[in-house]
């Protein structure tokens, strides 16, 4: 797990070195079709506060209830609903990574003090079905990658609509 782990911490300077690189005027932005966006169909600044709810009402919240309840079972989210209720549109970046950098210590505090057995818990996981603790952990992983791919994207988009 030492290479998730690493992978986990050093995500948000990762997506906070690709949000800056997104010009200002742009980070609102949507292009005309979402076709083969390998993250969910959100704009550079949802991008972020989706990570940020995420990481806190999803991950974190899955995490300790798959250590504190016997197999449970583990909601999805739906992003597109937090969009709209918490006004992503009008959130403040600065804000927004500086409640994912203090979430994701947490979290990782959180994984990285789990015994061997703590990694076997299981429950299972809407969309995904039955997951342990470990699995859950690279699920993560691979969410953080979706969205450092899904900027990436984006930016794809950005260069043929500035060219």
């Amino acid at each position: 797990m030492d290479i998730t782990l690493a992978t986990l911490s050093a995500f948000p300077q990762q997506l906070e070195a690709h949000f800056n690189a997104v010009p200002t005027e742009l980070r609102q932005w949507s292009p005309p079709s979402w076709e083969g966006v390998p993250s969910e169909a959100l704009n550079a600044l949802e991008q972020v506060c989706h990570v940020r709810d995420i990481e806190i009402d999803g991950y974190q919240l899955r995490f300790r209830r798959l250590l504190q309840e016997e197999h449970p079972v583990l909601a999805s989210i739906d992003t597109y609903l937090l969009v709209s209720e918490r006004n992503y549109a009008g959130a403040d970046p600065a804000h927004a990574f500086a409640a994912i950098r203090e979430a994701r210590k947490e979290t990782v505090r959180m994984l990285a003090a789990l015994e061997p057995a703590q990694w076997q818990r299981t429950g299972s996981f809407e969309g995904y079905g039955d997951v342990t603790a470990r699995g859950l952990a690279h699920f993560l992983c691979s969410h953080d990658q979706q969205h450092l791919a899904g900027l990436q994207w984006l930016m794809g988009k950005m260069a043929i609509r500035r060219s």
